[in-house]
């Protein structure tokens, strides 16, 4: 007889009890295996002054059973409460976040009746690291941040995840022809790892014609890899074009635990009503069974709920005249999918389950980097400053210059204004001014970036920021301006 499989579970906010209520009902019921700890997280527990939404205890049981099946939360507004769900992804290494996005026609209705495509979204870094700083009176920053070994795992991932699931192609989303150093890195990562397998049909979109055709004809996708925040958008929409975002589940995959979660909000409004569809978290549900082992009992919950929505039996979210027969509350709903077990759908594709998403994690250890020389060459000096023009502030800091550094050119958001900017270029109180080496050839040190700066103090500027300019084995490691 097979032990029991230990899991943390967080009821959440709003809807989220009564459909976590549903959900554990069904696979319990299915047979699954499970000794479940049960933890506080989200609203009550921000709203006790704890600015993450988890306490400390909460902690510990998710290190102990490394397996998270977690509700909705409410975040409340302002006072400057973190993301639960990215506090967790990132303390626990769950580097990928799998969306499988697909439509279930002719019983819920959808534009897209073919569409079956999964977003494998890295989840850990880009934008989402959630760096930010206000500079000056007029300009706010977010530090984007990919990295190569980020980028390696997550590319992995969405290939074995492929070969495991037997899927045909996997394309890449990115915007490299702006950024081209962050988003160029994740591209350039792709195309090394996708050599590794010529079995994998390959191909990139600029994220904008990207998610365009995907909303359009979502069909002639299959697996498609993201950085973090056009993962999340581009997840919410095609789950949304599938037929609803509230039947989507998430799994969160790291080397060590693992999160699974509806992709919807707490829906507070709806909260106590017995009107919320659980079919997100259940599916949710349904990929942690696969990936704790328990892929007999995933697949018979899967395939009940498939019979349920072919019985026409809904929830109001996704109730039609045309395709529902009987407008159901959630237990009610909860109670028509048990009532299933162990039946298959008739015209949807009946689902099995071969190979767990933990087999894939594994698989996506990376190597480390070659280590590149690298050489200083320039540093990039950002100034709040308002008294004047670009031509006056070139002018003034010309003559800061020191031996080893002389101003090269001065930008306003990245378009640069000095030498020879355009006077209609609206400018800001924020001004990126880079300084180069004065010689061809020539290695800076950190001293004499501390010599210019301590220039630039004396001449009276309020510098608020800087970056070294580097080149990477004789490769510039810094964006040029527009």
């Amino acid at each position: 007889m097979s032990k029991n499989t230990p899991i943390t579970v967080a009821h959440g906010d709003g809807i989220g009890p009564e459909i976590m209520d549903a959900t554990l009902n069904i696979i319990t019921s299915a047979g699954a295996k499970l000794d479940i700890e049960t933890i506080e997280v989200g609203e009550q527990v921000y709203l006790r002054g704890n600015v993450a939404g988890i306490e400390p205890s909460a902690w510990d049981s998710l290190k102990r059973t490394r397996v998270f099946l977690k509700a909705p939360i409410t975040t409340p507004q302002g006072g400057g409460y973190k993301s639960l769900n990215v506090a967790t992804r990132k303390t626990l290494g769950l580097y990928a976040n799998i969306r499988p996005c697909i439509s279930y026609h002719p019983y819920v209705m959808t534009k897209h009746p073919k569409m079956d495509l999964v977003i494998v979204r890295e989840n850990e870094e880009d934008l989402y690291a959630g760096i930010e700083h206000r500079q000056t009176q007029d300009v706010y920053q977010c530090l984007k941040l990919i990295s190569r070994s980020g980028s390696e795992k997550i590319i992995r991932y969405a290939f074995e995840y492929a070969m495991s699931n037997n899927r045909k192609k996997v394309t890449c989303f990115v915007k490299d022809n702006i950024m081209k150093l962050t988003d160029g890195l994740f591209h350039q990562v792709y195309n090394e790892i996708s050599e590794e397998y010529p079995e994998i049909e390959k191909e990139v979109w600029i994220v904008d014609i990207g998610a365009a055709k995907m909303a359009d004809t979502p069909e002639n996708f299959d697996v498609i890899v993201m950085e973090n925040l056009y993962g999340d958008i581009l997840s919410d929409v095609a789950a949304q074009i599938a037929g609803s975002v509230g039947l989507a589940g998430s799994s969160n995959i790291g080397e060590n635990y693992a999160m699974f979660e509806a992709i919807h909000g707490s829906a507070p409004r709806r909260a106590g009503q017995n009107l919320a569809n659980p079919s997100g978290l259940l599916l949710g549900a349904v990929m942690m069974l696969n990936h704790i082992g328990q892929s007999e009992v995933a697949a018979n919950v899967h395939n009940a709920w498939l019979k349920t929505l072919e019985d026409g039996i809904h929830t109001y979210d996704i109730f039609k005249d045309s395709t529902s027969k009987e407008k159901v509350g959630t237990k009610e709903f909860a109670k028509a999918v048990v009532s299933r077990l162990g039946e298959k759908p008739e015209k949807l594709k009946e689902v099995s389950y071969k190979k767990t998403a933990k087999k894939e994690a594994k698989k996506s250890k990376t190597g480390k980097a070659k280590i590149q020389r690298k050489d200083l060459i320039g540093i990039d000096v950002f100034l709040d400053w308002n008294s004047g023009s670009a031509e006056d502030l070139g002018a003034i800091l010309k003559k800061v210059n020191t031996e080893n550094l002389k101003l090269d050119l001065i930008s306003s958001r990245g378009i640069k204004v000095w030498p020879d900017g355009n006077p209609e270029t609206y400018c800001t109180d924020h001004w990126r001014c880079r300084f180069m080496v004065s010689t061809d050839g020539e290695v800076l040190n950190n001293s004499d970036i501390i010599t210019l700066l301590d220039r630039i103090n004396d001449s009276g500027f309020d510098f608020i920021k800087t970056e070294n300019l580097y080149n990477f084995d004789g490769v510039s490691g810094y964006s040029k301006d527009q």
